[in-house]
């Protein structure tokens, strides 16, 4: 009997199992795959990369070089506040390195470096060769160096945002902060975030469709669940702080009133949608690094983890519970005592599921034989760091105690102990662990052991005396304060301490530099780890494994499993058809579907990430009319991505095993990649259109006064726009549903697009009938909503045409696949329904009294 579980149409039959192959074979299939899998030479080959080990890397060197620029801001910082009247910085220059030491630590270090960890090693542990959208990683990536860059040229030319890494209202708006410095960190933050949001969707479709034969959820690593928990958070997490920042950048360009309190508008709004991302922020952080401490600690222990479900459990709370603490942060606000007391419960039992996972690893440490190798050691460092950390905030989880610490280097203690203690300590720990299958090198011993007391020492010395300077009453933020003895010289010590942090980081630096280029070669598995990540050879190949780990080669290299892989035996071995191939498997139990051919080395991604980074420079340029037509470009790239996801070439089915073929593209396979991608974005975007409800039910309850003109009411024109707006995107919806069910050919989607296009008058025609956006935050929030709807319906048009053109090509038929069809139909009921919702709320709010 097969181990391979397979859906109909398929044939089975045999052994799961290739017959022996000599070496000589063996050889021949791993030149074969590394020339399927390899990037292109030479400096063009760095440009057109989309292999994920490669962009892994990329992303982790790249956070890395942010976080010593981070470094070196913070010690500017720490040099400032040396002594009282610190001349170092004037306050101009000291509030924008204050503003972006936060924002690259926060968002160009830490969440690219958890991106970086995932894109790079979720294959190698769940058994397969290469992410889900290869172009998407390397789309994320471009757009993230791009947006990075434009941040540091800011800073660079002394226009840097400079109202905090959390830009409140309306200290950020363009009144109180004239210039483009706000703007920087609007569009440079958005534009990084559609790295997070594209490595969401692609960790999420990765891990959901691709694991190895047989490897169910429930028994695929820990690292695993935990990346599938910080994906889903991205999805919700992220959407808030893209809409806050469009709705601000908005407010600063066109005077949309959305933060004015004059005109209706809250600066706490800015403040709910900034912190319905920025609590989260915390828990997506934390859990790659515990998902890297869950695989590394069974390993130095020589024991299985203690309580796989307990800690699967916890994940899944954690996930939960963490969207609902944002007002945490916001305690001081004046918000009514009854939700004090709920967000302050709940701020307390999210430390429960934080805390059976450290208890888990606690067991496992006591059940197992820790080996104090340097991994261990960051482990070890992380346990005394974080814990601190994790009790200061249950201390500012209550309410009389956070009024008192609020705004104090209290919480700035508490904030680093929580995210070097629960980031940095793990990720330097995951470095030293998988540093032999990166580099191909082993460790020169020595200096990393030194570099981690250092780090330790300058760590604690720093930051716990900052917890002191707090509760003496230190406020956060400021860049000179009183003579007061018990602040200058706690503050000088923490300065002093703060450089000898910075040596000890650049010891470790060092360390890893010496162990790529000095080091000797690695061992296979140097770890003996009964992870997959290991069984394949050392540096690792662009391709993993030379075939597909089965259920049975799932439970731990062992040397006979590393062989096996090795030599071909076991799923999809090679790549005879030179393409690019992985195996898709259902969500639950992996079972194969079908075999999806992923593209090869591109140029794309940069191109379009290029023009995605002219558009922000022109808006920061306030050159909007230009920002408009750069937009052209985009739509033309995307367009071109669009033709190449079609399938191409031989669709023949192909063999992953000894009797048992899997179709490449049929339209009787379950979703595809695509699909399943297309889904995890519109859960981002569904995030996205209830931060838009957010906003106008918050504004409707708190904002005084009476309310704007209802114009929708008395203007029959444009409820007639709205009814016609409506039915014609419904009308678009069904004949895009006929079409995927089957029940309508190629005519439907010229049928959707015009469908489409009626909206689109309709809704432009709306748009002119609308009060003036700019006379009240509530008239500006229904535009805002209105143009979401817009800009999907156009969206939606440019899906129908596509799909027509892809009739013409002959590219939608029952043997080459359903092509766009799918997608668009999921695209055009989603627009449908937030189109309902929207027109629902447009009129309630139009005929408020």
């Amino acid at each position: 009997m097969t181990d391979l579980a397979h859906p109909e149409p398929v044939a089975v039959g045999g052994s799961s199992d290739l017959p022996p192959n000599p070496p000589q074979r063996a050889l021949r299939l791993h030149r074969e795959l590394a020339r399927v899998w390899a990037n292109d030479r030479g400096w063009w080959g760095q440009v057109t990369a989309v292999s994920h080990t490669t962009l892994g890397l990329r992303f982790m060197a790249t956070a890395f070089v942010f976080f010593a620029i981070g470094g070196i801001l913070s010690m500017l910082i720490r040099t400032q506040l040396a002594t009282h009247q610190g001349a170092f910085l004037d306050t101009e220059l000291y509030n924008q390195i204050f503003t972006m030491h936060g924002s690259i630590m926060m968002f160009l270090f830490a969440i690219p470096m958890l991106e970086g960890l995932g894109i790079w090693l979720l294959p190698k542990l769940l058994g397969t060769r290469d992410m889900a959208f290869p172009r998407l990683t390397a789309l994320g990536y471009w757009c993230y160096l791009f947006g990075g860059l434009i941040m540091l040229g800011a800073l660079l030319f002394g226009v840097a945002p400079r109202d905090g890494w959390f830009m409140y209202t309306p200290l950020s708006d363009a009144t109180h902060s004239p210039g483009i410095n706000a703007d920087v960190w609007l569009l440079g933050v958005t534009f990084v975030e559609i790295s997070a949001i594209a490595a969401a969707v692609e960790i999420t479709v990765t891990i959901l469709r691709q694991r190895a034969p047989g490897m169910k959820l429930t028994e695929m690593p820990l690292f695993a669940w935990y990346m599938l928990g910080t994906a889903a958070m991205m999805l919700v997490g992220f959407p808030p702080l893209i809409a806050g920042s469009v709705l601000l950048e908005v407010e600063r360009a066109f005077d949309w009133p959305f933060f004015d309190v004059a005109r209706g508008g809250d600066p706490l709004l800015w403040q709910h949608l900034f912190w319905l991302f920025g609590h989260p922020e915390v828990y997506i952080i934390f859990l790659p690094a515990a998902g890297a401490m869950s695989t590394i600690i069974p390993v130095m222990c020589r024991t299985p983890i203690l309580g796989y479900g307990a800690i699967v459990a916890a994940i899944l709370g954690l996930v939960f519970l963490s969207f609902g603490l944002w007002v945490h942060h916001m305690f001081t606000v004046g918000i009514p005592h009854m939700a004090l007391a709920f967000f302050s419960a709940a701020s307390v039992l999210v430390a429960v599921p934080t805390a059976v996972q450290v208890f888990a690893w606690i067991g496992t440490m006591w059940k197992g034989r820790p080996e104090l190798h340097l991994p261990m050691l960051h482990i070890l460092g992380f346990f005394l760091t974080f814990v601190m950390g994790g009790l200061t905030g249950v201390m500012l989880a209550i309410v009389p105690f956070n009024w008192q610490a609020h705004d104090t280097a209290f919480v700035t203690a508490h904030l680093h102990y929580v995210l070097i203690g629960g980031f940095v300590f793990p990720m330097m720990a995951a470095a030293t662990y998988w540093m032999p299958l990166i580099t191909g090198k082993a460790r020169v011993k020595g200096l990393g052991e030194a570099a981690f007391c250092v780090i330790l020492i300058g760590f604690h010395g720093t930051f716990f005396i900052m917890h002191l300077t707090g509760l003496l009453g230190m406020p956060r933020r400021i860049d000179v304060y009183p003579d007061n003895p018990e602040w200058v010289a706690l503050n000088l010590t923490s300065s002093i301490f703060g450089f000898v942090l910075t040596i000890g980081f650049a010891m470790f630096a060092v360390d890893l530099i010496l162990q790529a280029t000095l080091g000797q070669r690695a061992r296979r598995d140097p770890w003996r780890a009964p992870t997959l990540d290991w069984a394949m050879p050392v540096p690792s190949p662009n391709y993993n494994f030379a075939s597909l780990p089965l259920r049975r080669h799932q439970g731990g290299p062992a040397r006979e499993v590393i062989h096996a892989l090795a030599r071909g035996v076991g799923a999809l071995p090679g790549a005879p058809r030179g393409r690019r191939e992985v195996l898709v498997t259902t969500a639950g139990n992996a079972r194969p579907c079908h075999v999806a051919v992923l593209p090869g080395n591109t140029a794309l991604p940069l191109v379009l990430s290029a023009c995605i980074a002219v558009f922000v420079l022109l808006m920061l340029a306030s050159l909007y009319a230009l920002a408009a037509v750069a937009l052209a470009p985009v739509a033309g790239l995307v367009w071109v991505w669009a033709r190449g996801m079609a399938p191409v070439g031989d669709l023949a089915p192909v063999t992953i095993a000894p009797g048992v073929d899997m179709p490449v593209h049929h339209r009787a396979t379950p979703p595809t990649l695509a699909q399943s991608g297309l889904h995890a974005l519109l859960v981002a975007d569904g995030a996205l259109f209830a931060s838009l409800l957010f906003g106008l039910g918050f504004l409707s309850v708190v904002t005084q006064g009476p309310p704007p003109p209802p114009a929708l009411v008395q203007n029959p024109a444009a409820g007639i726009a709205l009814v016609i707006g409506l039915a014609a995107v419904a009308g678009a919806a069904v004949f895009a549903r006929l079409l995927a069910a089957g029940y309508a050919g190629r005519g439907a989607s010229w049928a959707g697009l015009g469908c489409n296009l009626v909206a689109l008058v309709a809704l432009a025609w709306l748009a002119v009938q609308l009060d003036d956006p700019r006379a009240h935050a509530r008239d500006a929030l229904r535009a805002a909503m209105l143009g979401y709807v817009g800009l999907h319906v156009l969206v939606g048009a440019a899906m129908a045409a596509f799909t027509a053109d892809q009739f013409r090509r002959g590219e939608i038929a029952p043997q080459t696949g359903r092509g766009a069809i799918a997608a668009w139909g999921n695209w055009q009921m989603f627009t449908a329904v937030t189109a309902g919702i929207t027109v629902a709320v447009v009129l309630v709010q139009a005929g408020a009294p």
